[in-house]
């Protein structure tokens, strides 16, 4: 019995070069910490936060869930995505049929847009020197 107190659903989620590792165990009270932070502490725009808990809107289990984050790399907004795919990865392990309305919304889909590198004789990605003729 012991072990089924304790045991949680681990899920990563990816956004350009963010990393998330989220775990999620049955509690009675909802909690949420990001790198042992509150998610208040964490991320300080409204916006973030809306994005971090929209996958956890879209399904009802959401609300009995105390989830812990570890998360890396990329910029605020890279990583509250990072945090929102793996949060949705978890909700499918948990009931299969959330898996409908969560694809629907694109929360399963790993953006794979990522920045370009910088090419041999390019300013930037692919921006180039102004030609002159003469």
């Amino acid at each position: 019995m012991a072990e089924t107190k304790n045991k949680y659903i681990e899920a990563v989620g990816r956004r350009k070069t963010s990393i998330a590792r989220v775990r999620a165990t049955p509690a009675a009270k909802a909690a949420f910490q990001i790198n042992e932070k509150s998610i208040n502490e964490y991320f300080k725009s409204e916006g973030q936060r809306i994005i971090v808990m929209e996958s956890l809107e879209k399904s009802k289990i959401g609300e009995t869930l105390n989830i812990t984050v570890k998360v890396i790399g990329g910029g605020v907004n890279s990583q509250a995505e990072a945090i929102r795919h793996a949060i949705a990865r978890i909700l499918i392990k948990m009931n299969p049929e959330e898996r409908k309305d969560l694809k629907k919304a694109g929360f399963l889909k790993r953006d794979p847009r990522a920045k370009e590198r910088r090419k041999f004789g390019l300013k930037k990605a692919r921006k180039a020197p102004q030609w002159s003729k003469r």
